[in-house]
């Protein structure tokens, strides 16, 4: 079955760094667009950042320049990089991706990593 296992997150102060790991598996990795989603408490989980199997990434303009999406299909990990963090990046983050079978496609979540900025 599909896995995505989150790790990395954590408290830092503003202006700091984290790197968020996840792990993949039951996916073929390297063909499979990946993303990170991220929910603060009371807002709607919103898209942050995805890359393609070619490479493409795309952010949120919230997190533009600071921010780097990254994989590694020899590990089936996708990382992101976060720099320059404010305390509005507060939020549990998600690995998400998608798999198409035929005409069907199935949405597929890790459990999700807090990440706690403090001012």
């Amino acid at each position: 079955q599909v896995q995505l296992v989150e790790s990395g997150g954590g408290l830092v102060q503003a202006g700091g760094s984290l790197r968020l790991s996840c792990a993949a598996s039951g996916i073929i990795f390297s063909a499979s667009a990946m993303n990170w989603y991220r929910q603060a408490p009371g807002k709607q989980r919103e898209l942050v950042a995805s890359i393609t199997s070619g490479l493409t990434t795309n952010y949120a303009d919230s997190v533009k320049g600071r921010f780097t999406i990254s994989r590694d299909n020899a590990k089936n990990t996708v990382y992101l990089q976060m720099n320059s963090l404010k305390p509005e990046d507060t939020a549990v983050y998600y690995c998400h991706t998608v798999r198409y079978i035929g005409a069907g496609a199935s949405a597929y979540w890790g459990q999700g990593t807090q990440v706690t900025v403090s001012s």
